[in-house]
């Protein structure tokens, strides 16, 4: 529930409109969904890799011996 004393006609009042969606986004929010999506994908290859060394440690010695 709301936490505001907001009664009668203050709601209404001539008050400026403002629209926030003219508003564009920040370079700063770019930058840190490019460096998110940079980390993940990332660790996505660095979880591959460990897994591909994980396979040919348990099954290497069966393919090639």
């Amino acid at each position: 529930m709301s936490q505001h004393n907001i009664s009668g006609s203050e709601v209404f009042g001539p008050k400026p409109f403002v629209i926030l969606r003219g508003v564009k986004s920040s370079g700063l929010r770019r930058q840190r969904t490019a460096r998110t999506w940079v980390a993940f994908v990332a660790g996505a290859i660095v979880a591959v890799t460990g897994g591909a060394v994980a396979m040919a440690a348990v099954f290497g010695p069966t393919l090639f011996g």
